[in-house]
């Protein structure tokens, strides 16, 4: 018996249709505002300070309160004691925080900003469900943290004046609570000694004040190099790129 021959069908092929360069791909945004992106993060050299920056939760409310500050203490206290990560400089922002940091390299600083930031989340956390009579537990950090690495005394200069004087950029020294300082009470500006008006003496503040615990700078640029181009007045309004006066 002649066995008819089997006639193929082209199949149609099925393409993936997830993954790939195109729009809309890749991580899902957390927010109306862009996160960090998830690219390779520069080379830290011990001599290379950086600015970083830390955005939290819309839930978690303003950092500037005394509980959110007490918190933010303790995180800094328990990184205080690292050799080779610091905390030189630092403010607490309404939503965000910016941290002057020294890390001998990429791993160090990893672990020393996981470090931060897990003890600062459960402070954060702790002092927010005794405010709220409501247990608050999950995230505090909305995404990882960015970071610029500082490679000219200008650019430290530029970043000393963002940090420390932030709180006029964003009006902050309007408030009822902050008339009476010259200097930001929601930052580590009380440690700083490279003021143009207060010539290296501290700023008159409220016997109760409990200062941010910081450690000492160690790289050159943030020690001394930075001072080439000037030092900082207390009233400087830092700028994307200008930097001018309040009256």
């Amino acid at each position: 018996m002649v066995r008819r021959r089997t006639k193929h069908v082209q199949q149609s092929l099925v393409l993936n249709t997830w993954g790939g360069k195109r729009e809309g791909a890749g991580r899902p945004r957390k927010g109306p505002r862009a996160s960090a992106p998830h690219k390779k993060r520069a080379d830290v050299k011990a001599t290379q300070p950086l600015h970083v920056t830390l955005r939290v939760e819309n839930d978690v409310g303003t950092l500037r309160r005394r509980e959110q500050y007490q918190a933010c203490r303790k995180a800094l206290r328990c990184v205080l004691g690292r050799h080779d990560f610091r905390v030189v400089e630092i403010s607490l922002q309404d939503r965000h925080l910016h941290l002057l940091v020294e890390a001998a390299s990429k791993v160090a600083l990893a672990r020393g900003m996981q470090a931060f930031e897990i003890s600062a989340a459960r402070h954060i956390n702790r002092a927010l469900s005794e405010a709220r009579r409501v247990r608050r537990r999950g995230r505090v950090f909305s995404d990882r943290y960015h970071a610029r690495v500082l490679r000219s005394p200008r650019q430290v200069r530029h970043a000393l004046a963002y940090v420390l004087n932030n709180w006029r950029r964003h009006e902050e020294d309007h408030g009822p609570e902050s008339m009476f300082w010259t200097i930001d009470p929601y930052s580590s500006a009380i440690h700083f000694s490279g003021w143009r008006e207060l010539d290296g003496r501290r700023s008159s503040v409220p016997e109760r004040h409990e200062p941010l615990p910081v450690g000492a700078a160690e790289s050159w640029l943030l020690r001394v190099g930075w001072r080439r181009h000037g030092l900082i007045s207390v009233r400087e309004v830092p700028g994307p790129r200008i930097q001018k006066l309040v009256a």
